[in-house]
């Protein structure tokens, strides 16, 4: 939920990357901290396994600029992507104001983007919220590899109806990881009433 406080004239949300282990979220975050302007961004944290894999979540705190005459920090989380971290990606996803869920486009990986859509969507109503209710943008990633499935195929099962926006990715490259947060913070920051 985003806090407005009016008398330090501050707007702070609360963006969560979901999705499946290894689908590249932390990527996402780390080549958004790794390009920003050093003094728009707080020290990213990241608790991680010895494999490298997110063991709780990632935070990137960041100043954006000035909405309605106030300035605007985001709270950039990921969640750990395996199932059995369940109870933490609850949490985590308590008071966000927008989700980035990030599909991993190797057909072998589907599956487990489906459980975790399917995960998002249950953890979402177990804090009382509805996914239509809140933004959240779809972002395929890896659709460089060789064993990508096509983004058609994906939106099939993602986004039949396109009424989420979606974007065809590599974060490790840096391909559409600005559009998607661009993306997710302008339709949060449309949803800000002050």
């Amino acid at each position: 939920m985003v806090l407005v406080n009016k008398i330090i004239k501050e707007i702070n949300c609360k963006i969560v990357y979901y999705g499946s282990g290894l689908s590249g979220k932390t990527t996402n975050i780390e080549y958004i901290y790794s390009n920003i302007d050093p003094a728009n961004r707080g020290k990213m944290f990241s608790i991680k396994t010895d494999t490298e894999r997110t063991l709780f979540f990632d935070f990137l705190p960041i100043n954006i600029g000035t909405v309605k005459g106030m300035k605007l920090r985001v709270h950039v989380y990921s969640v750990a992507g395996q199932v059995f971290y369940d109870s933490s990606r609850r949490l985590i996803l308590k008071g966000c104001d927008g989700i980035v869920f990030v599909v991993d486009a190797q057909k072998e990986r589907m599956d487990a983007n489906i459980e975790s859509f399917n995960n998002l969507k249950t953890n979402l109503l177990m804090n009382s919220v509805i996914l239509e209710k809140i933004p959240l943008v779809i972002q395929y990633n890896k659709t460089d590899l060789p064993n990508a499935m096509s983004v058609d195929e994906m939106r099939n099962i993602f986004n039949p109806e396109e009424k989420y926006e979606e974007f065809v990715a590599c974060a490790l490259e840096g391909k559409s990881v600005f559009d998607t947060f661009k993306t997710i913070m302008r339709m949060v920051i449309k949803k800000i009433d002050i």
